[in-house]
């Protein structure tokens, strides 16, 4: 069995069945990023082609009750899986929302006709198993203007914004209501008890949720952070510690969409797979300050404050930081769905 983050080229069989290929080319989707590392994905092989079905038995109800970031979590595993199969030699053959009748399936990927991967595919797909989440804090570096262009770029290709905050009025303002988010998420006990259920400690054997090192706890302080954020309100140190993060962030971003259904969910979720791998290879990292887009009347103010047109999907900071480890996967036998 590969270990999810050890997926290499030498393992596709070539010569092998659909059915074999796409197991591999699994290995590059599920390492994507999702909302508390839930992996709210699953896939399901259906001939010369691979579906993947929304995973609602891993929803967020509370911070996530219309599974929005549940869709683009499943975006982002859905552009990694076209990524490598590009880069393996062939076209990617996508048709979304295929059948009315099943709302929980989102896309259908099959392997076209044999194509050479361009230079751009290539460097972006060799990113995937070296990206990671960092919440560190990232040093006073400015992440240069052309890879901002860059970043906007690939966004647009999937028809959505990329809105730089800039501006000492704009940035203050976003990280009030980043604080303003944060407090009042933790002010609600069922809040703290969903985000407490997917905290893991350093020693835990899970293969999802957020370990602790990732959280920059030691192995004692992530036992009892579940307890701890259950039973008691840390709105206030959280708020302060992330409004000074998104002061301090050298680039923070919002990604953004005209409409605000499931479609436009699941573009979001390629444009940010394709816009943090291309992070990645720049040396760039990333991690989301989310709280003032998940707070319906937060999310208002937000799109307000920054003069958005549609409806904002994700608040992004990035930087140079640390490197830091990878949090956990499934593996692929644990997300196929039996034939």
């Amino acid at each position: 069995m590969i270990h999810p983050w050890r997926v290499s080229d030498t393992g596709f069989p070539r010569q092998g069945p659909p059915s074999a290929q796409f197991r591999h080319l699994l290995h590059y989707a599920i390492l994507a990023p999702s909302g508390h590392n839930t992996q709210p994905w699953r896939f399901r092989l259906a001939g010369n082609s691979v579906e993947l079905l929304a995973d609602r038995a891993r929803r967020l109800p509370i911070v996530d009750p219309e599974d929005r970031e549940l869709t683009i979590s499943c975006g982002a595993a859905l552009g990694q899986l076209r990524l490598a199969i590009r880069h393996f030699g062939f076209a990617d053959v996508l048709d979304l929302f295929p059948d009315v009748d099943q709302p929980q399936l989102l896309a259908r990927v099959g392997m076209g006709e044999a194509r050479s991967p361009d230079a751009d595919d290539e460097r972006l797909f060799h990113a995937i198993p070296l990206r990671r989440s960092n919440r560190s804090d990232f040093a006073a570096r400015p992440v240069p203007p052309q890879l901002v262009k860059a970043l906007r770029a690939s966004a647009a290709g999937e028809h959505v914004a990329f809105h730089e905050v800039a501006g000492t009025a704009d940035r203050g303002a976003v990280a009030q209501l980043v604080a303003e988010g944060d407090r009042r998420q933790f002010a609600d006990a069922a809040f703290r008890r969903e985000l407490a259920q997917w905290i893991r400690p350093g020693f835990s054997g899970r293969r999802d949720g957020i370990p602790g090192a990732a959280l920059g706890m030691g192995a004692l302080a992530s036992c009892a952070a579940p307890w701890i954020i259950r039973s008691l309100d840390v709105g206030k140190p959280q708020a302060m510690a992330h409004r000074r993060l998104a002061l301090e962030s050298p680039l923070l971003a919002v990604l953004g969409t005209r409409t605000d259904t499931p479609a436009a969910w699941l573009a979001t979720g390629q444009a940010l797979s394709r816009l943090l791998l291309r992070a990645h290879a720049e040396g760039v990292a990333a991690s989301y300050l989310n709280a003032p887009i998940e707070v319906p009347a937060l999310r208002s103010r937000l799109r307000d404050t920054l003069g958005l047109e549609g409806y904002p999907q994700l608040l992004l900071r990035l930087g140079y930081g640390p490197e830091v480890g990878p949090t956990p996967r499934r593996h692929v036998s644990e997300v196929l769905l039996k034939q």
